[in-house]
């Protein structure tokens, strides 16, 4: 399996952050949703991301995930310098979470087939 996640630096900053952000608690119960946010921030960051194996793609979001089979997918897009897309069957599109144009290669790699990857 190959999988792609972001930066574990993000998580652990969103956790200190959050940590940080606590005596804002102090000075008003208003400030709740700071730390909050901040620690739901963290969580995606260690949470979302993108694997793949032999059978498909699994794309992970903070509350889900989605899991796509390679007969599925069309092509690989990128959809700017920092993110790239899965362009499916019947023509909608998934940004692939922590998945950069220069992953592609490598996420093709883990299908065991060759993909068409289109500019």
């Amino acid at each position: 399996m190959t999988s792609f996640r972001q930066p574990t630096a993000v998580a652990v900053a969103g956790l200190i952050a959050a940590i940080g952000a606590l005596p804002l608690l102090r000075a008003s119960g208003w400030f709740f949703f700071v730390p909050l946010a901040i620690f739901v921030f963290a969580v995606w960051a260690w949470r979302s991301g993108t694997d793949a194996d032999p059978n498909g793609v699994r794309v992970r979001a903070l509350f889900g995930s989605r899991k796509i089979e390679w007969s599925r997918i069309e092509a690989f897009v990128p959809a700017d310098r920092r993110k790239a897309q899965a362009v499916l069957a019947d023509g909608s599109r998934i940004t692939l979470t922590a998945v950069t144009p220069e992953d592609l290669p490598r996420l093709v790699a883990a299908s065991g087939k060759e993909l068409e990857q289109a500019q």
